[in-house]
């Protein structure tokens, strides 16, 4: 008798999916999605006609198809739920982030001349928490305190703790009874808000700082940006932005002499102090809530060399946190519909805490208009993660119809049909939603095909750096094709 464990079902249903006479076809769609984790099945058919002639040139029906339906990828943007989808989405934003800093994709490359900065908004403090805390390399106690003080419910305020990186205390408050949690998720709640008072109230402290008026202003100077929104361990959302100063014309036209790194940034911190959002408190008063203290400005320079960022590490950093959410603060990624759920997630006590203020402050009359129950997961924030004005750079969009165009041109190519810029064709499609996600043992390949892409990508842009004689005029997908076929 052999003595070969027993494999898991996983694997036994990995298997059987691979027995199947539609494996070979569906392995193609999965490939093509990127190895989508969550793809969504579509029933239905593409015709493209001649627009002349009325002539069909190509059919396509899911019902000829052998696995009875067409493959396309979810497009979600968390990491947690579409690694591969989450991918695709942080390399957008890499190139929408760095093209407004270095130019291309339509941005002039002397945009990299104009005043930036990149600033981190966050947070007021709503109680202690623990925290990591590092001066010249060396990690130092979290919250010492040489009397060892108690709070009014007998926990200690002070912590000698060295804390790691990895520590699941960080963020967590020292004591929890102590803690404003009503406040911070109304903070959390309003900083999308408060954001955008900050972006209205920057010229106007401008105009001030110059003697002019905000319409004068316009004909010298405008204000673009890039930001995105991360998590910290407190379960309090932070903003970092990409903040630029151009002529009235946006990227293409230089700002004024004045316009310096240095009266950027003490316009920024003039107008973060004075920015606040009023929320009600109750029949008849009102919070006001405002950014924290801690507010940091650097300049962001081409070079790694001088005192600053350098664009290219901005563009990475801002990207990276574009595909995270809530979960990297100890919660979780999707809404939670009823309250009585909250008891059994998987969640830190302290983000429970937070998701249970959200549910009862929804039910409050003075919160009604504040959708904290939909976005309890999200602690109470409900914004988008990443937005740019509408002069900094390409749109995400562009970038997408980009790929389409390009996808579009390979399948013609694959299928002879003629370029539309030398026939007029017209196509015709009819698609119905058929579900989602991965059946009986196919998440197994999928995953797979993930791996598979991310190493080829990662193999070509090695490739690409090195730039060989052999494919320096060669795209990047076209490599990244002759490295899954070795």
């Amino acid at each position: 008798m052999s003595d070969v464990p027993p494999f898991s079902p996983d694997i036994l249903a990995a298997v059987q999916r691979a027995a199947m006479p539609d494996f070979a076809r569906w392995q193609r769609m999965v490939y093509a999605t990127g190895g989508c984790a969550q793809p969504v099945r579509l029933h239905g058919e593409r015709l493209t006609v001649d627009a002349g002639t009325g002539e069909v040139l190509d059919v396509y029906r899911t019902a000829d198809e052998p696995t009875g339906f067409l493959l396309t990828a979810c497009g979600n943007r968390r990491a947690s739920r579409c690694p591969s989808c989450s991918a695709t989405y942080r390399d957008d934003t890499y190139h929408l982030i760095i093209s407004g800093l270095r130019g291309g994709k339509g941005v002039p490359e002397d945009v990299s001349e104009h005043p930036r900065v990149f600033a981190t908004f966050t947070a007021p403090s709503f109680g202690a928490v623990h925290a990591r805390r590092e001066k010249n390399g060396k990690v130092l106690p979290c919250r010492p305190r040489r009397d060892f003080p108690v709070c009014e419910h007998g926990r200690p305020e002070s912590c000698g703790t060295h804390h790691d990186r990895d520590d699941p205390q960080l963020g967590q408050p020292l004591c929890m009874d102590c803690y404003d949690y009503r406040n911070a998720v109304l903070w959390n709640a309003h900083a999308g808000r408060l954001w955008r008072e900050f972006t209205k109230t920057v010229p106007s402290v401008f105009a001030r700082l110059l003697g002019v008026s905000r319409t004068e202003l316009r004909r010298m100077l405008r204000l673009s940006y890039a930001k995105v929104a991360e998590y910290q361990a407190r379960g309090l959302v932070h903003f970092h932005a990409v903040i630029r100063l151009d002529g009235p014309e946006g990227p293409t036209d230089r700002p004024p002499a004045w316009a310096t790194i240095p009266l950027l940034d003490q316009v920024i911190r003039q107008a973060a102090q004075q920015v606040t959002v009023s929320v009600p408190d109750g029949h008849r008063s009102s919070l006001a809530l405002g950014w924290g203290d801690q507010l940091d400005v650097r300049p962001v320079y081409v070079s790694t060399e001088l005192d600053g960022v350098s664009d290219q590490r901005v563009a990475s950093y801002v990207a990276k946190y574009a595909t995270k959410g809530a979960e990297s603060a100890g919660t979780v990624d999707r809404p939670i519909r009823n309250v009585w759920d909250v008891t059994s997630l998987d969640v830190t006590e302290h983000a429970r805490r937070m998701i249970l203020t959200c549910f009862i402050l929804g039910d409050l009359p003075q919160y009604r208009d504040v959708p904290l129950r939909q976005w309890a997961h999200m602690l109470g924030y409900g914004g988008h993660f990443s937005t740019k004005s509408r002069h900094y750079s390409v749109t995400l969009g562009d970038l997408r119809q980009a790929r389409a165009d390009h996808r579009a041109a390979q399948a013609r190519a694959i299928l002879g049909l003629p370029d539309p810029a030398e026939r007029d064709t017209i196509t015709v499609q009819d698609w119905r939603y058929a579900g989602s996600g991965h059946r009986h043992g196919e998440a197994f390949w999928a995953e797979l095909a993930r791996q598979r892409i991310a190493t080829a990508r990662k193999i070509t842009k090695e490739r690409a750096e090195q730039v060989p004689a052999d494919g320096a005029s060669r795209s990047t997908d076209e490599q990244c094709r002759d490295v899954l076929a070795d």
